[in-house]
């Protein structure tokens, strides 16, 4: 088809526009809405709970069978574990780029299920969970209890059997995280009762396996000539702390019984004491934690999320509130706004720009059109490539304005040229006109697009990151090549129209003045500009002075200017990572952490403080480890002193007041799904199979050498935690009729406690844990007072076949890749590529990953 049959024919080269803008505005309503791309590996958790065990014996037992089981599945990368001394074990599987997340799970979960048979019955009994997340935190938020009517114990079930369930049924939830614990029926035992009675714990935890059941009983009637079939039920499972309290123990022929209320405290208590957790001035609070899954879109499931908190805060007991400490749909709207305020910014001047230069009103609407025909029908291809809105693609739509209405123009004013050279007729002059620049339009067109599309080629997360920006960029440009060459000539000849020439003693129009202005004007600046470069060209040492001073500032600027995936900007939130001593109970480090919330919440420009103490992004689980989240002010409320970079300020200068705490102060990346913080992310391993003191030492050194190269490192881990080895005299336990293993039993199921079974109350299943009382195990003296029963029936001290030692170790162990590893995270102010480049050539064996 001729170019000169869309002069001809308006009405098709009309439909062709109009088509174009209306599958774009379909594809603009559907598109989804996010902040980046989706960049981010698909994950595979593996989680479980070894009661009662320390991390190295977790290491041992249960991450090496299930990391020897997982490693090689199908598309994997990478994979890390992290073992704490409350039991926790937690294996993460990352997968390349665009594995399926479903098949991934299901592939892990094979895996998993054939290294069953190896883990500690402890481990099987307790269930090992598989399932797919992201790294990508969609909402986080406290419920918590303004006017303190409820305790910590409340809320966190109140969590978990109102809140947890709604979270997890919304489609795009990978997990949902909640700092709280379960109910459990906990059965404190009374050491000297026992001991009293001639009893172990397995004793108890063997008649509760017998009497706390469900059982199938049959019917009456079945299978015979019975006119009547009826079903026996029996009364199943325990469910109130009274019908535990009278649970038989034991009864003899006089009429004794005995009863577990006689031998233990009965209560309803909590699964775990490990959290603790505090929001808007100490009052008591559950933080909780909304995880993307992958491939889901991340505005829709963060506004049905908040839908789904506003009908649970309306249908909540008074007393109980919801704060919103960080929701990414916040920063992605603002920023969104800022961006559509810059392009529509961008629009403007290029129609003002061209009004100015073409004289002519309707010679700038034909642009204006052709700008936003080429806008409108990025977004059809958008949709078909799968790509969102986000700020890569609004920011190319941008860039890309400049460069699309440059293809109108030169039709429009190639046009113009020829009713200059006497072609007054319209249909001819654009017919020749569009006959000129047909081939320079299409040739700086290709050539724009040959520039950004090979973008689409690149691998790795660079080349996933910046593929929408690149071809986003290129279909806009050849959208408007198109439509330069079959709309905009049918514009021009229905609409423009040759300036008249002023005839001599008439008046000038307003047009043919500024015509006659603007020319002069734009003259006198073209002749003092050949004048300016005329009197350079015959100083060609000047000239080359100067490309030569050009250049290397360029080479110095991008040598020394910092570089990185994305700039960290303001998202609104600051977190603060509180470490406290070794060793320090959980109640001692709420109260540091409350200390320093408080001062926190006086800052100026903090509106919503929450802590939670035994737990931390960096550090992981453990009793001397918090978080604590401070959300400010909206942007529009902060500036001077309360902005981004002076609230880091100010934290900073808070948290150094306590010296005889840790505090890290960052924000969450950027990019969801790469890590906890922004910087570089390594792991130190070990595949020596040398201690774990030898690896901190190795650890430390590297991280003293960085600082020397001007990257500064920090570590979580630590080997300070005041632990006590345990030994079992094994000839002493033969002679009383006992082996190592009945005394380590009796001793982690007084210490450690028991997961006995389950009950079921407010339409979920708890379990029933049992454990002596905390105060009969405060300290190491309490082996001489838990007894276990010998072969004779008399009761022995523990003490008489346990020695212990005081040792210092880790409070949790990872690993990277089956290799045990200590985790580092740096930052610098070079080069993100340079730092990265600096420590794998001082440190091969260290396994980098960049989390910006």
């Amino acid at each position: 088809m001729k170019l000169s049959t869309f002069i001809k024919r308006p009405i098709l080269s009309g439909v062709i526009s109009v088509l174009i803008v209306l599958v774009g505005v379909l594809s603009l309503l559907s598109l989804p809405i996010e902040q980046y791309p989706d960049i981010a590996p698909p994950t595979v958790s593996v989680s479980t709970n070894f009661f009662g065990a320390d991390a190295q014996t977790i290491i041992n037992s249960v991450v090496t069978p299930l990391e020897e089981s997982i490693n090689g599945v199908e598309h994997m990368i990478y994979m890390n574990s992290t073992a704490a001394n409350n039991g926790d074990v937690d294996i993460s599987v990352v997968f390349e780029q665009g594995t399926n997340p479903d098949m991934a799970t299901v592939n892990v979960n094979t895996r998993v299920q054939k290294a069953l048979s190896k883990l500690p019955s402890e481990v099987t009994q307790y269930g090992v969970t598989v399932e797919k997340k992201q790294n990508s935190m969609l909402q986080v938020f406290s419920i918590y209890s303004p006017d303190d009517t409820y305790d910590y114990s409340f809320l966190s079930n109140y969590a978990s059997i109102n809140v947890k369930p709604e979270i997890q049924r919304i489609n795009g939830i990978g997990e949902f995280k909640m700092f709280g614990s379960d109910y459990s029926m906990r059965i404190w035992l009374n050491p000297a009762a026992l001991a009293q009675h001639k009893l172990n714990p397995s004793d108890v935890t063997s008649i509760l396996a017998t009497q706390n059941m469900e059982a199938a009983t049959g019917s009456f009637g079945k299978e015979s000539d019975e006119t009547y079939v009826y079903a026996m039920k029996y009364t199943g499972r325990l469910k109130t702390v009274k019908e535990f309290e009278d649970i038989v123990i034991s009864a003899d022929s006089q009429g004794n019984i005995l009863r577990l209320k006689d031998l233990a405290r009965v209560e309803l208590g909590s699964e775990f004491y490990s959290f603790t957790g505090t929001a808007n001035g100490g009052h008591p609070a559950v933080m909780c934690i909304a995880y993307q899954s992958a491939g889901s879109n991340a505005t829709a499931v963060n506004e049905e999320i908040t839908r789904v908190l506003a009908k649970i805060k309306a249908e909540a007991p008074s007393g109980i509130d919801f704060v919103i400490l960080n929701n990414t749909n916040d920063f992605l709207y603002a920023s969104i706004e800022q961006v559509l305020e810059t392009l529509r910014d961008a629009i403007i001047l290029v129609i003002l720009i061209v009004l100015i230069f073409l004289k002519d009103f309707r010679s700038t609407m034909i642009p204006f059109i052709s700008i936003m025909v080429s806008l409108i029908g990025t977004f059809a291809f958008m949709t078909i490539a799968g790509f969102s809105i986000n700020l890569l693609t609004l920011f190319a739509l941008v860039l890309v304005i400049g460069t699309v209405v440059d293809d109108s123009i030169v039709v429009v004013e190639a046009v113009h040229a020829k009713f200059e050279q006497g072609i007054l007729d319209p249909s001819k002059a654009t017919k020749a006109a569009v006959t000129d620049v047909m081939k320079p339009v299409l040739t700086s067109s290709m050539v724009f697009m040959a520039v950004f599309i090979p973008v689409s080629f690149l691998g790795g997360t660079s080349g996933v990151f910046y593929r929408q920006f690149g071809l986003t960029m290129a279909v806009a440009v050849g959208i408007s090549a198109l439509n330069a060459l079959t709309t905009v000539p049918a514009l021009c000849a229905l609409m423009l129209k040759p300036i008249q020439k002023p005839v001599e003693g008439q008046k000038l129009t307003f047009k043919q003045k500024y015509a006659r202005w603007f020319d002069g004007l734009f003259g006198k600046f073209g002749a003092a500009y050949q004048k300016s470069v005329g009197r350079y060209m015959g100083r060609k040492p000047i000239i080359w002075a100067a490309i030569t001073i050009g250049l290397v500032g360029v080479v110095y600027l991008m040598g020394t200017m910092p570089s990185g995936l994305v700039p960290q900007e303001d998202n609104g939130l600051i977190l603060v990572e509180v470490s406290t001593p070794p060793g320090t109970a959980i109640i001692e480090t709420d109260k540091v952490l409350n200390l320093i919330g408080d001062d926190l919440a006086k800052l100026d420009g903090v509106s919503d403080v929450a802590c939670t103490g035994g737990y931390g992004f960096v550090s992981g689980a453990s009793s001397s480890s918090g978080i604590i989240f401070a959300r400010l002010k909206p942007w529009g409320e902060r500036g001077g002193e309360t902005s981004y970079r002076n609230m880091f300020k100010h934290v900073n200068e808070i948290t150094s007041k306590y010296v005889n705490t840790t505090c890290m102060v960052f924000t969450t990346p950027m990019i969801p799904g790469y890590g906890t913080s922004s910087g570089i992310d390594m792991y130190v391993q070990d595949k020596r199979g040398g201690t774990i003191e030898e690896l901190y030492d190795v650890t430390l050194d590297f991280i003293n050498d960085m600082a020397k190269d001007g990257v500064n490192g920090f570590m979580a881990f630590t080997i300070d935690f005041p632990q006590w080895q345990v030994s079992v005299d094994a000839a002493k336990c033969m002679r009383s009729g006992l082996t190592p293993k009945d005394v380590l039993n009796t001793l982690g199921a007084y210490f450690g406690g028991s997961y006995v079974n389950d009950i079921n109350l407010y339409s979920k299943i708890y379990k029933v844990m049992v454990q002596a009382e905390p105060d009969s195990r405060r300290n190491e003296f309490a082996l001489d007072q838990l007894t276990i029963r010998t072969k004779n029936g008399e009761m022995a001290p523990l003490s008489n076949f346990v020695t212990i030692k005081r040792v210092y170790g880790p409070e949790s162990i990872k690993t990277f890749n089956k290799f045990v590893s200590i985790n580092v995270q740096a930052s610098s102010s070079m080069s993100q590529g340079e730092a990265l480049a600096l420590l794998q050539a001082g440190a091969p064996n260290i396994c980098l990953r960049d989390t910006a």
